[in-house]
């Protein structure tokens, strides 16, 4: 008996041995490398070296140092920067200017290897002078027309105060924006400076394309001194411009390729009561017949009146008529009333039958308004897909709308300058700001068949 006991004790013995169990490995690394060392020290005075060592406790790597690194002032020829195993290593390449302060923001592209784990706020200064400069300004950047932000602009600030160098030269200073538009420059040199944000399509930190966006200052900015700046980008009014595309032998198209196929603005088979009839083309049309588009009530025995026309792009057919509630239409399209550009024919006499909503389709909203001034000449707009659905000048504090279609809105307030009722643009060479638009960040849920409610504190929209 002891001797089968000795031999089932040694067969688990070796069955246990022979088995591999897998380490767990831990719990997953989620912290960013942590910087331990940096020769020359932070924020080092009489700076005299033409190269910045950074030495983490982990293995890191550089995400598109190139875009995201930046370096303040600008310098003639941008450092080199390189990660090599814990280190990043940043070479100066440009002589530096005596007595001032350089500020590297890393923006980002310092991560550690295995788990791209990203350091943010990775800063480094110093100075080649005797004191590190501290003066800062921070600020925001909207777009003008729509009130919200943009990260993909840049802030820059000018020391040379004429109106062309925006135009000509590279600033003394910039940073890019935040997600939220914000901006910080810090460790600037005190004095007067012009202040801007630009879109910097090219890289080369500009105003030198009118199809740029642009946000400026009415007047100099005072580092040391102020501290907060609001600017409203916008584009300049300016003539389109057409792309001139060569000449080419049209390839040879199927009979079936040769229809002109149209689609329309119907919701559900239904049409909203308050807008047209629409019908879009893909390419611009050539020809439209306007005597071959008839509207026809259910039973096909009255015709209905309907105003026809094009809208600017020549690519849509607009039909206007008094829709009344929850009544069934049949419009019908003749066999070539319209073509387009590209020979694209109707062919065959169609008709469209679909019913008109019912006011039990949509909601109604009562808008209050709360510290109203109507001095500015405030306009209310609900925007819904980027889309105007409803515009009023605010001139009381109460509003009633009956019909407006159910959906998510935003909230948008337009500070109407000239009292045109429309957002206008500005012109830097003729300093003038754009036209200011706030967005609410709350949205508003219009619910059908309800009385919806909506108040609004206009002293809380700045």
């Amino acid at each position: 008996m002891k001797r089968i006991f000795q031999f089932v004790f040694i067969s688990l013995l070796a069955a246990s041995c022979g088995q591999q169990v897998p380490p767990t490995g831990g719990p997953k690394d989620t912290l960013p490398p942590k910087l331990l060392t940096a020769l020359p020290d932070y924020k080092t005075t009489r700076f005299k070296s033409d190269k910045i060592i950074l030495t983490f406790d982990e293995y890191v790597t550089l995400d598109n140092p190139f875009e995201k690194v930046t370096f303040s002032p600008i310098p003639k020829y941008n450092p080199i920067v390189e990660s090599k195993l814990k280190t990043v290593t940043v070479k100066i390449k440009d002589t530096l200017e005596e007595n001032t302060t350089y500020h590297i923001d890393f923006g980002g592209s310092v991560k550690d290897i295995n788990e791209s784990n990203v350091l943010k706020n990775l800063t480094y200064t110093f100075s080649t002078g005797d004191y590190i400069d501290s003066a800062f300004l921070t600020g925001k950047v909207f777009i003008a027309e729509t009130g919200k932000a943009d990260s993909t602009l840049i802030a820059v600030l000018h020391r040379n105060l004429y109106d062309s160098a925006v135009f000509k030269e590279k600033p003394r200073y910039y940073t890019k924006l935040s997600g939220d538009g914000s901006f910080l420059f810090r460790n600037i040199k005190p004095g007067t400076y012009n202040l801007f944000a630009i879109k910097d399509n090219d890289g080369g930190k500009k105003y030198d394309q009118i199809t740029e966006l642009i946000a400026f200052q009415n007047k100099p900015v005072e580092i040391g001194k102020d501290t907060l700046a609001v600017l409203y980008a916008f584009e300049e009014e300016h003539e389109p411009t057409t792309v001139k595309r060569p000449a080419s032998k049209p390839a040879a198209k199927k009979e079936e390729d040769k229809r002109l196929r149209l689609t329309n603005n119907l919701d559900g088979g239904k049409q909203d009561i308050l807008t047209d009839f629409i019908l879009s083309s893909f390419e611009p049309l050539k020809r439209l017949d306007t005597t071959k588009i008839r509207l026809y009530d259910k039973q096909f025995k009255t015709s209905l009146p309907i105003t026809i026309s094009k809208d600017t792009t020549n690519k849509k057919i607009l039909l206007k008529h008094s829709w009344a509630e929850g009544i069934d239409y049949n419009l019908i399209l003749e066999k070539d009333f319209a073509a387009d550009t590209m020979e694209n024919k109707y062919m065959k006499t169609d008709t469209i039958f679909f019913s008109s909503k019912r006011a039990s389709d949509y909601g109604s909203i009562k808008i209050k308004l709360e510290n109203l001034d109507t001095t500015s000449h405030p306009v209310l707009l609900l925007k819904k897909d980027g889309k105007i659905y409803y515009q009023q000048s605010l001139l009381q504090n109460n509003y009633k709308v009956n019909l407006i279609q159910p959906g998510e809105y935003e909230i948008v307030i337009l500070f109407d300058t000239n009292n045109n009722g429309k957002w206008n643009t500005g012109n830097y060479w003729k300093k003038i700001q754009p036209e200011r638009v706030v967005a609410r960040k709350e949205t508003f849920n219009i619910r059908s068949s309800w009385d919806n409610e909506l108040t609004v504190d206009m002293s809380a929209i700045k």
